[in-house]
């Protein structure tokens, strides 16, 4: 089956124009944020990084050495603290020897991925956030949003697993990261915009999808 994946991306391009994300201001608040941002929106995860810099706590050594329970009320407004404090743990432990984090966090890291799914609480929509946006290698992140658009499209089945949708725009588009951080983001605006969970058809710029009526 061919996808029209690029097709896709203009049309969203069009109308939403460059996204211009991360949404963070440095690449440890890209990768904290990355953590933080796991089933909750954005908005209340840019909260609790704000709040961990607000405290001196956006570093890695910092995380290490902060009790549990102080990080627990900093990162609050995320959502699951407990859970997600044990997660920034796991994270800054692997993070805080290297100490310069581009030795670790850099386009030729061929062994990154691999090491970040080697970390509690990071699964393959994290560490591929933080591979795109933070160490700009050319991986698209797959997240519910791209799924819940192409089950509309009818590019794939409700059996459809991550490595199955990545592959649909890997084989499809320039393997560029600032390409493919802009279609992710793209997507994210869309699916808040038109593709939400009881859609928006009026006006959506994917004429491609049949369930726009002609």
């Amino acid at each position: 089956m061919s996808f029209p994946v690029p097709v896709l991306f203009d049309l969203l391009l069009k109308r939403h124009g460059p996204q211009h994300w991360w949404p963070a201001r440095t690449v440890t608040g890209m990768m904290v944020g990355a953590v933080l941002v796991q089933n909750t929106a954005w908005t209340q995860a840019s909260k609790a990084v704000d709040q961990l810099e607000e405290r001196g706590l956006l570093d890695f050594t910092a995380i290490c050495e902060t009790p549990d329970e102080t990080l627990w009320d900093v990162i609050r407004p995320a959502g699951y603290f407990r859970i997600k404090t044990q997660r920034l743990k796991a994270l800054a432990r692997f993070m805080a020897p290297w100490g310069d984090i581009r030795q670790v966090i850099h386009p030729h890291n061929q062994e990154l991925r691999l090491n970040l799914l080697g970390i509690h609480g990071i699964g393959k929509e994290t560490a591929d956030s933080i591979l795109c946006y933070a160490a700009q290698q050319p991986v698209f992140v797959v997240d519910a949003y791209t799924k819940r658009l192409f089950l509309r499209l009818g590019w794939v089945d409700e059996k459809a697993g991550y490595d199955k949708m990545q592959a649909i725009v890997h084989e499809t588009i320039p393997m560029e990261p600032h390409t493919l951080g802009e279609f992710h983001a793209l997507i994210v605006r869309h699916a808040k915009e038109h593709c939400l969970k009881r859609p928006r058809c009026q006006n959506c710029p994917v004429v491609i999808c049949p369930s726009i009526p002609n």
